[in-house]
């Protein structure tokens, strides 16, 4: 079958490069995985038989495979090959999304611009309106509209004529001030302004770290399952991505340790793992900074829901430990106020502050210096910490109502346990059940029902998650209704 496929190409495969030629390679393995001619499933001819097709280095052959696995094409099964994944229906609705994305290469894009181009083939962020039990989504019905326009309004003529220029791509001075105050007293985390740069949201913050921190072929840990804007950012750059389990301590940093030892970057969701909403044990954030600090790798704290503990006692942030001055800290404004306002930041190491800023800079120069200006007084001003209060009383007991909906309308069914942090519940399925059916049934019927599967790379771990926080009471149970009928 791949001679079939391939072999018609063979000559543009013959480079005086190699890397031209892996990376020629995986695109023809993964087009025809897109294509349909390898469906889901289908075991892939042995390595050597297609390096013998394809007249290249078995070398180069597997380069290729493995970075399909890492990209979650492909699930490697010892001792039996490589097969492809089963989760990919979501190519098939795409709408021939990857194919339309072809031409691109003859008008011009670069071997990276169409990684960057190819995003779509593995995050496709909805831009919908947000309906239950979609994730991510926070509260805005009741978010204070008036307070931030008044707020607004306050700022004289001088001070909005000075907004209106071109500022620091770093952030306002006050704002970053504002930020760093609010880390210590929120999250424990002691840093001065001048390590904060203003980024538009968390996915640029992980973008500047992927372009500035590492090079095409470095390696990089992500959790699996784990959120697929990240690693779709870091591939986007040229880094081979490596999925490490998680179970109930969070990232299994032992066995990406010894399986990967050269990575140069570590991706975590301690204090709220997405999308499973466990907690990294103390034990393996150690494990975990004792690892960085030998390897002079960088750790990217990304706190995924970290505003929303909702016990006695809420967990720090693990760059707030001793010997975490190889952790950047990721965090975003999107979750706490609202996604409209694309402001986020990044907390780092002197030395690198200027080089982020200016990577910024390149983009798209910085921030809307009138949002900043609002911001920074809604931080200082204590209505962020009222706002805060009121939704960690708010989203606790939608909680409660989608668990208690979703039990009567299933009979049963979905019980789900309840969680002390995060906007989501995690229904997970047993060992071998699928989750793309109830999913695709569920949209038809304008329920949002998200997979596991959508967010695993090599994990075979199933079920659905829930989004709670954003829907009020009625949204909640007649979704759960809706859903009952499907089951």
């Amino acid at each position: 079958m791949i001679q079939r496929t391939i072999a018609p190409r063979k000559e543009t495969l013959k480079k005086p490069r190699s890397e031209s030629v892996r990376q020629q390679v995986y695109l023809e393995l993964r087009s025809t995985i897109e294509q349909g001619t390898f469906k889901p499933g289908t075991r892939l001819p042995a390595s050597r038989e297609q390096a013998t097709t394809l007249g290249v280095s078995r070398n180069s052959v597997l380069w290729a495979l493995e970075r399909l696995q890492s990209e979650g094409y492909v699930v490697a099964r010892v001792g039996d090959g490589s097969y492809v994944a089963d989760n990919l229906g979501a190519l098939a609705s795409s709408g021939g999304s990857a194919k339309g994305l072809r031409p691109a290469v003859a008008a011009g894009l670069s071997q990276r611009g169409q990684l960057v181009a190819d995003t779509v083939s593995r995050w496709n962020p909805p831009v919908q309106a947000a309906l239950p039990f979609r994730i991510g989504a926070p509260e805005i019905a009741t978010f204070p509209f008036a307070l931030w326009d008044r707020l607004a309004r306050q700022a004289s003529k001088e001070q909005r004529m000075s907004q209106a220029q071109y500022l620091d791509p770093a952030g306002s001075p006050a704002l970053r001030d504002a930020i760093a105050q609010w880390l210590w007293v929120s999250r424990g985390i002691r840093c001065e302004a001048a390590q904060v740069v203003v980024c538009s949201g968390s996915q640029q913050g992980i973008d500047l770290v992927g372009r500035l921190l590492l090079d095409v072929g470095d390696e990089a840990w992500v959790e699996d399952p784990g959120y697929p804007g990240i690693r779709a950012s870091l591939v986007g750059h040229g880094v081979t991505v490596r999925p490490v389990p998680v179970d109930g301590e969070g990232m299994v940093v032992e066995q990406a340790a010894a399986l990967w030892p050269a990575a140069r970057l570590a991706v975590v969701t301690p204090t709220s793992q997405f999308p499973t909403c466990v907690r990294m044990s103390l034990q393996r954030r150690l494990a975990l900074l004792d690892w960085a600090n030998a390897h002079k790798a960088w750790i990217v704290e990304d706190d995924y829901d970290g505003e929303f503990q909702y016990g006695a006692h809420r967990l720090p942030a693990l760059c707030s430990l001793p010997h975490a001055q190889r952790v950047l800290y990721v965090g975003t404004f999107s979750k706490t106020l609202h996604p409209g306002l694309r402001l986020g930041f990044i907390v780092l190491p002197h030395a690198l502050a200027d080089a982020f800023a200016m990577a910024r800079a390149l983009t798209d120069r910085h921030a809307p210096g009138d949002a900043q200006d609002v911001l920074a007084r809604f931080i200082t001003e204590g209505h962020l910490l009222r706002h805060l209060r009121r939704m960690r009383e708010l989203y606790p007991q939608r909680q409660q109502v989608l668990i208690e909906a979703l039990a009567k309308a299933s009979k049963g069914t979905l019980v789900l346990r309840p969680s002390e942090q995060g906007m989501h519940l995690l229904h997970e399925l047993p060992a071998g059940q699928d989750d793309l059916a109830l999913s695709a049934r569920a949209q038809e019927a304008g329920i949002m029902l998200a997979p596991l599967s959508r967010y695993t790379i090599t994990s075979k771990r199933r079920g659905w998650l829930f989004g709670y926080a954003g829907y009020d009471t009625a949204a909640l149970r007649k979704a759960a209704t809706k859903l009952g009928q499907l089951l």
